[in-house]
């Protein structure tokens, strides 16, 4: 709901309350709107900003996602999931080196959590097959270049 000229109704705290509601039921796009809201009036407020990059990220929205994840990361660097969120982005975005730096961050704050080892472990193999770690690509492969098809 929302007053007239579309301020949604409540406070800033109620925003992002029923910001990471709607995210937590599915809706990261409709999130976004609020958390944007929030984050606007709150530039300060690391929690908002870490369900806004969560928003983010849900929507697809990987650029955005990852600049507010980086934020609260460089204000806070031992804060994990925001290590995690920004090594996850990172690899949506296709830059393997800096996710595996984010995401062994993230394992070294907390080594317990699986899906944290289970996103580096999945950088590290990204990593070695790009580097040619497994060996040449083999015939019918993604990415495949056999004798006489060069690429153009």
């Amino acid at each position: 709901m929302s007053n007239g000229d579309g301020v949604p109704e409540g406070e800033v705290y109620d925003w992002y309350r029923r910001g990471a509601e709607l995210l937590d039921q599915g809706h990261p796009a409709a999130a976004v709107q609020l958390l944007l809201r929030a984050a606007d009036a709150e530039p300060g407020s690391r929690s908002i900003l870490e369900a806004l990059a969560r928003a983010q990220y849900g929507a697809g929205l990987y650029r955005d996602a990852l600049d507010n994840f980086k934020t609260v990361a460089q204000a806070d660097p031992s804060d994990d999931y925001a290590q995690f969120g920004w090594g996850l982005t990172a690899a949506r975005l296709g830059d393997f080196e800096s996710s595996a730096e984010h995401l062994a961050l993230a394992v070294a704050m907390r080594p317990e959590a699986e899906h944290y080892r289970a996103a580096l472990r999945q950088t590290k193999a990204t990593l070695a097959a790009r580097a040619g770690a497994y060996g040449p690509l083999q015939p019918g492969a993604p990415g495949y270049r056999g004798p006489g098809q060069d690429s153009a």
